[in-house]
Formats: C-alpha cells, structure tokens, sequence
C-alpha cells in the first residue's frame, strides 16, 4: 500500500533487500507480554502461581495507564515485578523520526523491538483525527506507484505491533484522541488478516472503544482476503486501491 516516504526509507528498503542482519532486542529470549490475549495472559499468570484477576490488572496497565515497562506496574509487588521480569517484557515502539508536513498531517517512524521499523501517518480534518497504520514490515505485491513496494517483505506484523501504532501516537498528541483508523500504510493487511482482525478487535473492545464503523482496511485486491473480512472483522469498512479506471492500465 502507498505510504508517504521518510528522509531514509531508501535505505530500510535496502537493508530490507539485502538481508543484513537485524539488531535484536536484548529480551528477545523472554516473553513479551503485549503478545498475549486475555486468555494467555491468565495462563502466564497461573505459570507463577498467580489468580486470573492479575492477568486483567496486567492488561489495564498495559493498554490504559500505557504502562512501558514491568516496573512502572505499581499495583503489583516488588516481589511479583521481579518475577514477571526474570521472564517477561513488556514491548514499546520507540519513536524514529516524526515529520510535520504543511498540509497539517505527521509522519512517524516508529521502531520495533527487532530493529526494524514502520511508518504511520496521522491526517486531521475538521472533525476527525485519523491515523493510518502499517500491517506488514515492507511488501510483497509490488506496486510500482508505492514506495513500500520497493522494498520488499521483511515480516507480518503482529497484532500487538499493530496496536502499539495506536498507542505511540496517541501518547505523542498534545491535544484531542484519534477517531479513525485506515490500514493503509506499509503492506497489505489481507495478507495479514488473521493479526490485522486481531488487532481490530482489541481496539473495538478494549483499547479506545473505537466503533468498526470508524475502521478501514485497504486492499489492492486480495480477493480471498475480501471476502474473508467480514467473518473476522465485521462491520469495519473495506476500500480497494484501484490505481486506475481499466484493466488494461492498472495491469501496465
């Protein structure tokens, strides 16, 4: 999908195409706990001996006080922070580079914990905040118009990745709350559909309550994916990027 370019996205699709190696995060070997739903929060909490009420604690820590790290969770014991961190991490997409453009809309690039990054866009209206996320680190379709298709697939992205797009923004915003989502930035997220759903339904239910009528997915027409969204992601909006009116452009 097309995304607006960074300064240096040259050089992310050249390390993209490449294969250099990554620079992988320290607590890569322990898990982290954005990667978990409800349910394997439970089952990671019973692991330590711990209730289920922990597991829903951990959660609202995690998305709505915006906790960045196992330590700021104060509601827990040193004791238990201190256990949760000989195996556990909670991950943050720490911001790259944040670029203001004259029409009003912000561009971030936000890093993962692999040392790879992705891009987001936030676009204000008259009464409405949008932001655009990524679902995929690069692309794999190719689309000679978009600078993502230039770079190639790295990876998917996983829900919480997805997710914590949201979060890095919201928690950058001097004033207001995003509105809208459209999934219309790096990669194409009904190639991703089944964290793209994921996702969608952790922002529907939890983080802000967004309506799915406030969501979009934008494809290039991976019809399988089409017609799979509405059974893992109901009542969100679906739009097509069709590049052009005929056939016989779009497929020059």
């Amino acid at each position: 999908m097309q995304v607006p370019s960074f300064p240096y996205a040259d050089r992310l699709a050249h390390r993209l195409k490449t294969g250099k190696p990554r620079r992988y995060n320290q607590c890569m070997d322990k898990v982290d706990l954005k990667s978990l739903d409800i349910d394997g929060l439970v089952e990671f909490m019973a692991g330590l001996g711990e209730p289920a009420f922990r597991a829903r604690q951990l959660m609202h820590w995690m998305y709505e006080k915006r906790a960045a790290s196992i330590d700021d969770i104060t509601v827990f014991s040193k004791k238990l922070r201190q256990k949760l961190l000989t195996g556990a991490f909670i991950s943050t997409l720490k911001l790259k580079d944040r670029v203001l453009d004259d029409d009003g809309t912000e561009k971030y690039l936000l890093a993962l914990e692999d040392g790879l990054a992705v891009e987001c866009v936030l676009i204000p209206d008259e009464d409405r905040l949008t932001l655009c996320v990524s679902s995929q680190v690069g692309c794999a379709q190719g689309c000679v118009f978009c600078k993502t298709g230039t770079m190639g697939m790295s990876r998917d992205l996983l829900a919480h990745e997805i997710v914590g797009q949201l979060l890095a923004v919201s928690g950058l915003l001097r004033q207001g709350r995003i509105t809208h989502i459209v999934f219309m930035g790096m990669g194409e997220p009904l190639l991703n559909l089944l964290e793209v759903a994921k996702a969608i339904v952790g922002i529907i239910t939890g983080i802000l309550g967004m309506s799915p009528r406030r969501i979009t997915v934008s494809t290039c027409g991976v019809v399988p994916g089409i017609l799979d969204l509405p059974f893992k992601a109901p009542g969100v909006n679906l739009a097509v990027s069709l590049n052009a009116a005929s056939d016989h452009v779009r497929d020059s």
